[in-house]
C-alpha cells in the first residue's frame, strides 16, 4: 500500500488541530458526470462539535455535506486525488496550493496565511446569522458614519433592516471570493452606487478585514451623492475607494475589471452594466435589478393571453422573464449564474440578486444553452437589449462550441 504523501499528513494535522480554515478544489482531472466542477470546504460547528462542510458546485446547484472532524481529512484527500488537479488550502499559518501533474505527481506551494486576525478568531456556527461578517457590538467606522451603528457598536433600531441587508450582501460576496484573482490588486466597479452603503461594506470586508489589495470605483448620476461619498471615503481613510459622476453606458475608464456590482439600476441600465462586466472579463458579477420595462412592452404570445391580459401579472412575469434571459445569456458566455433572494421580500419587492462567476473551460454547453435561450426568447417575441449589446461575443461563444 502506497505511503501517505507529506501534503496528506499535513491535512490530517491541520484538521486534527482545528487550524484548517477552508479549502477549494478545482480543475477536474477529467469530465465525469455528476462530479462537481468545484468543491469548497469550510469548518462549522454542529451541536458543539467541529465538522467540515463540503459544498459541491454542479451546474447551477450547490449541495452540502457535513463531515465529522475525525473523517474529514481522509475524505478531503480521497476526494482531491480522485477528481481534481488543484487545491487551495487555507490554515491559520499558511495558504497552501497543491497542484497535480497529468501523471498524478503533487507539487506543493506555500506562503504565509492571508487570513486576517478577525478571520482566524472567527467562531464556528451553522447558523449564518450568528456569524455575520459585520458583528453588532464591534463598531465599524463606516456604519457609524452612515448612521447605522452607534460609536459603541450598537445597531440603531430603525436601521436593523439595513444592517441585515449589508450582512446578507457580504455573505454573498464571501461565497464567491475564491473566484477572484490572487497575488495582485483586485479592481471593482459599482454601477449606480447611490449612497454606497454596500460599496463601503465591500471595501471594509476586503481591504480592512482581509487586508486585500483592491481598487474600487463607485459610479452614479447624482453629483450631490457622489460628493457625499467622496468626502466620507476621505474621512475614513479609504484611499483605494473613489467615486465619480457618470453614466453606465458611457463609462470607459477601465479596460479590465475583476468584480462588477450593480444594485437597482433601472430597466436596461442593468443590462448595460452586465454587458460592461462581460466585456471586461469580470470574474464575479453581482446585480440586483430594479424596474424592468423593456420586455413588458415587447411580450406577445396568444397562448399566454390569460396571463398577459392582466397588467399586474404581465409586469411580474416580464420581470421574471427578464432576469431569466439575463441569467441564460451569461451562462452561454461561460458564467455560472445563480438567482438568489437578496433580502426578505416584505421589505422590498426588488429582492432578486443575480450572482455570476466566470468559469474556465465551460464553453461546451454554450450551444445547448443558446438553443434554450432562442426558444424562450422567440416564444415571448422578445428582442432583449442584453443580447444586442453582446451580439458579437455570443456569436463567438456559440460558434466555438460547435
Amino acid at each position: 500500500m502506497e505511503s501517505k504523501k507529506q501534503w496528506q499528513r499535513d491535512v490530517e494535522r491541520w484538521v486534527a488541530e482545528g487550524s484548517l480554515r477552508g479549502a477549494t478544489f478545482s480543475q477536474l482531472r477529467r469530465k465525469e458526470g455528476g462530479v462537481p466542477a468545484k468543491t469548497v470546504i469550510r469548518p462549522i460547528e454542529l451541536k458543539g462539535a467541529l465538522h467540515y462542510q463540503f459544498q459541491y458546485y454542479i451546474d447551477n446547484k450547490v449541495t452540502h455535506e457535513n463531515v465529522p472532524q475525525d473523517q474529514a481529512a481522509e475524505r478531503m484527500a480521497a476526494w482531491l486525488v480522485q477528481h481534481y488537479r488543484q487545491a487551495l488550502i487555507r490554515t491559520d499559518d499558511a495558504d497552501v496550493q497543491v497542484l497535480f501533474s497529468k501523471k498524478g505527481k503533487a507539487a506543493v506551494l506555500s506562503k504565509p496565511s492571508s487570513l486576517s486576525p478577525a478571520a482566524k478568531n472567527e467562531t464556528l456556527a451553522h447558523n449564518r446569522q450568528k456569524q455575520r461578517v459585520v458583528q453588532e457590538g464591534e463598531a465599524a467606522p463606516f456604519l457609524v458614519e452612515l448612521g447605522i451603528m452607534t460609536k459603541d457598536g450598537k445597531v440603531i433600531a430603525k436601521k436593523q433592516d439595513k444592517f441585515r441587508q449589508i450582512n446578507r450582501f457580504l455573505e454573498m460576496v464571501t461565497d464567491v471570493l475564491p473566484h477572484l484573482p490572487e497575488g495582485r490588486e483586485i479592481t471593482i466597479v459599482d454601477f449606480g452606487c447611490g449612497k454606497s452603503y454596500l460599496t463601503f461594506a465591500l471595501y471594509h470586508l476586503l481591504a480592512v478585514q482581509q487586508g486585500r489589495r483592491i481598487s474600487v470605483v463607485g459610479l452614479d448620476l447624482k453629483a450631490d451623492v457622489i460628493a457625499f461619498c467622496s468626502e466620507l471615503a476621505k474621512k475614513l481613510g479609504y484611499d483605494r475607494l473613489r467615486f465619480q459622476v457618470g453614466d453606465i453606458a458611457d463609462y470607459k475608464e477601465q479596460t479590465e475589471v475583476d468584480m462588477v456590482v450593480t444594485l437597482h439600476a433601472c430597466d436596461t441600465a442593468t443590462d448595460a452594466a452586465l454587458a460592461k462586466a462581460v466585456e471586461w472579463g469580470a470574474s464575479v458579477i453581482l446585480s440586483v435589478p430594479c424596474c424592468q420595462h423593456e420586455l413588458f412592452r415587447q411580450i406577445a404570445n396568444e397562448t399566454m393571453k390569460p396571463l398577459l391580459s392582466h397588467g399586474l401579472l404581465k409586469e411580474r412575469f416580464a420581470a421574471l422573464a427578464t432576469d431569466a434571459i439575463r441569467s441564460q445569456l451569461l451562462d452561454v458566455l461561460g458564467y455560472r449564474t445563480q438567482l438568489l433572494e437578496f433580502i426578505d421580500p416584505e421589505h422590498t419587492p426588488k429582492n432578486m440578486l443575480i450572482r455570476a462567476v466566470r468559469m474556465a473551460g465551460s464553453g461546451g454547453d454554450a450551444g445547448r444553452k443558446w438553443e434554450e435561450y432562442e426558444a424562450f426568447r422567440d416564444m415571448l417575441n422578445a428582442d432583449p437589449y442584453l443580447e444586442r449589446a453582446l451580439e458579437d461575443r455570443l456569436k463567438q461563444a456559440v460558434g466555438s462550441a460547435k
